[in-house]
């Protein structure tokens, strides 16, 4: 009885992101954004395109121009070329994790009472395929074929990935009907994922934690799988490709690009060396897979998050000794608070009798939990989303005041400071200055939605898991994110 009570308590959840009509604009409109910030911001004619600080004189065929449409239309967003080199770079990651060595853990309790096996070795087998890269680099340098074939075809890449996020979407979600009511296979539903509306449940996730047996490869964990390898690594990939792309277009690489290449490494690899914490995180444990996640792990986090380095692979900016001193130390607190604070909770979760955690103080519940009301956890009650804010902010700083234009080869050029390009192309601010900011410095403004709409999504979960005793724990530790402010 006491494990039907706690079902049907998990069971008992409402919509989220405004339900089929938010699940909508999400799904077929966060893609579209993907493909209009790649444009818009572009090698070809400036950042944003011209034509759209002119809307009076703007054309339709101006504008196609100036950011590069294919001329064969929506058939030249794709080739065969990228889709094979993506389908390659997937199959090559999970080999990886097939052959490399890896450790074994337990994940959380599942409502039958049992536990998964995950098997990780995310920081072993993408270090491999780095390394490979690295290799090609020092041998052939910004040339390396890796990094050209990206720039040559990044936009057909986009759209390989984006079809293969929509594809998984669909699988889990056919797939997630074979789930049986006894649970013997260790499958089950997610609480919010079987509402009845089919786009809602295709986008939010029906199973909780799908997973497929390939041959030869064996049985992969499809959410943890592309949460963390290849989207992550992709997001490095890609920097690194942008960084080449200015050597090639300028001869150098500036302290900029290099600073948030890596700064958004180390946070990669800090997850990757961290794996297992990703158990305790609301994806692995209440969120089911749909394309929700499919497309921000495959799409969205490696071809958005990587938009300052692509700006800066056409307008280079120096940071200097004080600007890199200044970014270092953001990262550095950011970095601290976030890691600090996710290793607190991982601890008192894993073994509380840690003598690194032991002196802690916690709210008992009724359920039987232990809510931490002293050290991070009791200052904010998430303290790590904050610190992970911080660290966004030194991804988007280095591009200055961004927007530029790109001018043809001996333009005259006066009153300002231009960059020549390698084929003798021209880059300025001119009128675009300023304008570039709506796609350099939008993940700091997406990452703080994210993180608030995170938190109220757990505030409820943990309403209707703990009920008056999350009211206590709210009364104890009063701010959210951010202490004495949110």
């Amino acid at each position: 009885m006491a494990t039907t009570s706690k079902a049907a308590t998990e069971e008992a959840h409402g919509y989220e992101f405004f339900g089929p009509p938010g699940a909508f604009v999400i799904s077929f409109g966060l893609p579209i954004l993907v493909y209009v910030f790649n444009f818009v911001c572009n090698d070809i004619s400036g950042c944003p395109a011209p034509s759209l600080l002119s809307p009076k004189t703007l054309s339709l065929d101006k504008l196609k121009l100036e950011v590069g449409w294919p001329e064969n239309g929506f058939a030249g967003l794709l080739n065969w070329e990228a889709s094979a080199a993506t389908a390659g770079y997937i199959f090559l990651s999970m080999i990886l994790y097939r052959l490399l060595p890896a450790i074994e853990v337990e994940g959380t309790e599942l409502r039958n009472g049992n536990k998964l096996k995950y098997r990780f070795n995310t920081l072993y087998s993408s270090t491999f395929t780095l390394a490979i890269l690295a290799a090609g680099t020092v041998a052939q340098g910004a040339e390396f074929p890796v990094w050209t074939f990206i720039s040559d075809n990044f936009i057909q890449i986009l759209t390989a990935n984006t079809l293969f996020a929509y594809g998984v979407a669909h699988f889990v979600y056919i797939r997630s009907f074979s789930v049986k009511s006894d649970n013997k296979e260790n499958r089950e539903l997610a609480a919010g994922g079987h509402s009845g509306n089919m786009l809602y449940d295709w986008f939010i996730g029906r199973e909780l934690n799908p997973r497929v047996t390939f041959p030869v490869i064996g049985e992969i964990d499809l959410k943890e799988f592309l949460e963390l390898r290849p989207g992550m690594m992709g997001w490095i990939i890609l920097n690194c490709s942008w960084c080449a792309q200015q050597y090639r277009n300028y001869g150098f690489v500036t302290d900029s690009a290099i600073c948030i290449t890596a700064v958004q490494a180390l946070y990669v690899f800090d997850s990757w060396w961290n794996e297992p914490a990703i158990l305790t995180t609301i994806d692995i444990t209440n969120d089911g897979f749909g394309f929700m996640l499919s497309f921000g792990d495959i799409v969205w986090l490696p071809f958005v998050y990587s938009l300052p380095v692509r700006y800066l692979s056409v307008h280079p900016l120096t940071l200097g000794p004080l600007g890199i001193a200044g970014m270092l130390s953001l990262i550095g607190l950011g970095f601290y608070i976030f890691r600090s604070a996710n290793n607190e909770k991982n601890r008192f979760r894993t073994n509380p009798d840690d003598p690194r955690v032991a002196h802690l103080k916690f709210l008992q519940t009724k359920r039987g939990s232990k809510l931490l009301i002293s050290g991070w956890w009791g200052t904010a009650r998430h303290i790590n989303y904050f610190g992970d804010w911080i660290q966004s902010w030194p991804y988007c700083l280095p591009t200055g005041v961004a927007g530029y234009q790109i001018l043809s080869a001996g333009t005259q050029v006066q009153g300002e400071v231009a960059h020549v390009m390698q084929d003798g192309r021209q880059v300025i601010q001119g009128d675009a200055r300023g304008w570039g900011i709506f796609i350099t410095y939008f993940y700091v403004v997406y990452f703080a939605i994210l993180l608030i709409h995170r938190d109220n999504r757990d505030d409820e979960k943990c309403q209707r898991k703990y009920g008056e005793d999350w009211e206590k724990y709210k009364k104890i530790v009063r701010w959210r994110i951010v202490p004495g402010i949110y």
